[in-house]
């Protein structure tokens, strides 16, 4: 039962995650953020989420501002989701980087 929380909840909140960044990318221009995965603690106090970022060579430096901003973005998602849960989880950004990891490898089957 308790896993089947976390997963509805880790939707939602990817759902939200990805419109958060969304909203904020469109005045980057160039940029754009999908949130690829997410995890929730099983106590739902910890997110992790696992963000794809195009262009690539720009990721390290949006993930750094994100982690800046951790704060903000957690309290937008605070109000999006406050009648739905408890407990707005901690926010944990990661580099989901398995796109890169695929060309590498179409690159390396094509020698």
């Amino acid at each position: 039962m308790q896993e089947t929380r976390q997963n509805r909840i880790a939707r939602l909140l990817q759902k939200e995650l990805a419109e958060i960044f969304q909203s904020q990318t469109r005045m980057m221009h160039g940029v754009m953020i999908s949130v690829t995965r997410v995890k929730i603690s099983p106590d739902l106090s910890i997110c992790t989420a696992y963000l794809s970022v195009f262009p690539s060579e720009r990721g390290e430096e949006i993930l750094t501002n994100i982690n800046k901003n951790e704060k903000s973005v957690r309290y937008e998602l605070g109000k999006r989701i406050r009648n739905q849960v408890r407990i707005i989880p901690e926010l944990r950004f990661f580099i989901d980087d398995s796109l890169d990891y695929i060309e590498r490898i179409d690159e390396l089957l094509k020698k």
